[in-house]
């Protein structure tokens, strides 16, 4: 991706440094071995909801641990993506500002807030073992940098467009806030049994997914950043973070009923739907849901 020398975003907030590490042991009540943390980390890094995973790893940093006596000192790669995230969060402000604008609409831009450890959020503690992720509540981006790194050595899922594959993600959260989905989603999978809201929750993820398509479509076009291979990284993050291959990886097995971000697959043709079309109109990933 062309990206050194472009515009950066000016809603970049920096609050690397301002947290701390966590010293003590997390209490994570998905069952504590490396396969379920794994699953919970994608769980938030690719748009789940933070409260149920910050309550399950143990909420607020004050009782849980966490120490501010180890200074954060930035590496020379971590201020690159730094500058890297804040070139993807304003080709996304450029992109979304045009969609809405075809829509006779306004696009009210998210602020993305990096950080080192731990910091607040209005969706509570962001923790850098949640991942990325959005609060609609504050409507923010949360990002910890060594997310990309563990991108590429856990999931070999690296690369400058993989990156920016998980910021687009997440903006397309904010979308889908800013176009009345999310907050009515979310209504319905709190009156849903499990199955359901998990069904629900997949179909909200997959919809993230197109609208990240969306946008390197129309950033293709706007910026012709885009390098060959950009897209195959892409889509290979979305295929290393299905649930199913999460799954298999953790504990041997699938368990389709409890999915909520959607099959390789699913991620993989959603992802790449979005990239081909470019048109937010044909994103509709509940239809199948009411057949």
């Amino acid at each position: 991706m062309q990206w050194k020398g472009r515009r950066g975003s000016a809603n970049v907030e920096d609050r690397r440094g301002q947290g701390g590490t966590f010293s003590g042991r997390t209490g994570c009540g998905l069952g504590g071995g490396i396969g379920t943390i794994v699953i919970a980390i994608i769980y938030i890094a690719l748009g789940g909801n933070p409260l149920q995973l910050i309550g399950l790893l143990g909420g607020d940093p004050s009782t849980r641990g966490y120490s501010q006596s180890t200074p954060y000192v930035p590496n020379a790669q971590e201020d690159q993506w730094a500058q890297f995230v804040s070139v993807v969060l304003a080709d996304t402000e450029d992109v979304w500002a045009e969609v809405f604008a075809e829509q006779g609409r306004t696009y009210r831009k998210p602020t993305l807030v990096l950080f080192s450890g731990y910091t607040t959020s209005a969706c509570g503690t962001a923790q850098s073992a949640t991942g990325p992720f959005y609060c609609s509540e504050d409507e923010k981006i949360y990002v910890d940098l060594s997310f990309f790194r563990q991108m590429e050595t856990q999931f070999h899922a690296g690369g400058d467009f993989a990156y920016a594959y998980v910021i687009a993600h997440e903006v397309g959260h904010h979308v889908q806030k800013l176009f009345g989905t999310l907050n009515q989603v979310h209504t319905l999978m709190a009156q849903s049994n499990a199955r359901s809201a998990n069904a629900l929750s997949v179909a909200l993820e997959l919809q993230a997914d197109f609208y990240a398509g969306v946008w390197a479509n129309r950033t293709e076009k706007m910026f012709q950043s885009l390098d060959e291979g950009d897209i195959d990284e892409a889509l290979n993050a979305a295929s290393a973070i299905g649930d199913d291959r999460l799954q298999e990886q953790a504990q041997g097995y699938t368990v389709p009923d409890s999915f909520t971000h959607g099959t390789s697959q699913q991620r993989h043709d959603w992802f790449y739907k979005g990239y081909r079309t470019g048109d937010v109109s044909q994103g509709n990933t509940f239809g199948d849901l009411y057949n």
